[in-house]
């Protein structure tokens, strides 16, 4: 079933009229096919129109669908021969965290990245995409093991933060964060990062810390939530619309500043509505940044790194 956004209500109004019709029709036995078909593309020409002006805020709501493909919908449609690989060898194996060899297109790569769970027990279990530090520990090891087998790296970032909690804390948060970005920023080979979702403050930069940075057309990507910011601002998440608007928090405004390299589109009305199809296209264009970055020496890839975040503010 559907779910429906706030702003999204005259789509759901009409979805709902043609879901009674089509019921009507299987009733009685009447040919509305033709009324039908007119609301139908009534629905898909205000879906379009309504996704096409999307505020900040908006977007925001529609990174934190509960539909949205998260990290095991794009291994299941993006890539093939998915072998898990967990644990940081030192504490234990984070679930915020995921990652393991897998195949796109025909190249092997290290493929790390958040998943938030689907339902109750899921995000329970996922720890709705919040790493701790044993997760930023794993992907360290990870990302180490690709530069010693000269596997690429992609990473999908889709994570509110990295878990605030005390426990967290007591087994070094920060640290883990630093050396998570310290790692991507030294690896001998090419690495792609992908805002799928939430691109939440250090703890999706640790895993963002690329060459080339990816974003899907309505993700967020910024270092604090909309209401986190009202809140200082304003002493109240009420004003949550007008910090996204403020914070630049878009691909759109991003690609305009240099933060990120390409937008991804996303099926008309969301990645939620077609799951499977904002994977594929994913992961063609994941393939074509590949493309141009295999076979670069080590010294340039951390070059271009370098380089890429030393000049954002720059100009």
């Amino acid at each position: 079933m559907q779910s429906y956004l706030e702003f999204e209500k005259p789509v759901a109004q009409l979805d709902s009229r043609i879901a009674e019709l089509r019921s009507a029709a299987e009733d009685d036995e009447v040919d509305i096919s033709t009324e039908i078909a007119r609301l139908e593309a009534k629905s898909a020409d205000l879906l379009a129109a309504t996704y096409a002006s999307l505020t900040p805020w908006q977007k925001t709501q529609v990174a934190r669908h509960p539909g949205r493909p998260h990290f095991r919908d794009f291994v299941a449609h993006a890539f093939t021969d998915f072998v898990p690989l967990g644990g940081d060898r030192t504490y234990g194996d984070d679930q915020a965290i995921m990652g393991g060899l897998t195949t796109l297109d025909g190249r092997k790569i290290m493929l790390i990245g958040h998943e938030k769970g689907h339902d109750t027990d899921s995000r329970i279990r996922h720890n709705f995409g919040m790493g701790k530090p044993e997760g930023y520990r794993k992907a360290i090891r990870l990302m180490e093991m690709a530069g010693r087998f000269g596997l690429p790296v992609v990473t999908l970032v889709d994570t509110s933060g990295a878990f605030p909690g005390i426990e967290a804390e007591e087994r070094g948060q920060a640290e883990a964060i630093a050396r998570s970005t310290e790692a991507c920023l030294a690896l001998p080979v090419p690495m792609v990062s992908v805002i799928v979702g939430e691109g939440g403050s250090g703890g999706a930069v640790a895993l963002a810390s690329a060459e080339r940075v990816l974003m899907f057309e309505h993700a967020v990507y910024s270092v604090i939530s909309p209401e986190g910011c009202a809140s200082i601002l304003w002493r109240t998440a009420e004003k949550a619309p007008e910090a996204a608007e403020a914070m630049k928090v878009t691909a759109q405004h991003l690609e305009q500043l240099g933060v990120i390299d390409r937008i991804v589109p996303e099926p008309v009305g969301g990645a939620h509505r077609n799951p499977e199809k904002a994977a594929k296209d994913l992961g063609v264009a994941i393939g074509e940044e590949l493309d141009a970055l295999v076979g670069l020496p080590a010294e340039t890839l951390r070059r271009l790194r370098e380089e890429r975040f030393l000049s954002l503010g720059t100009s």
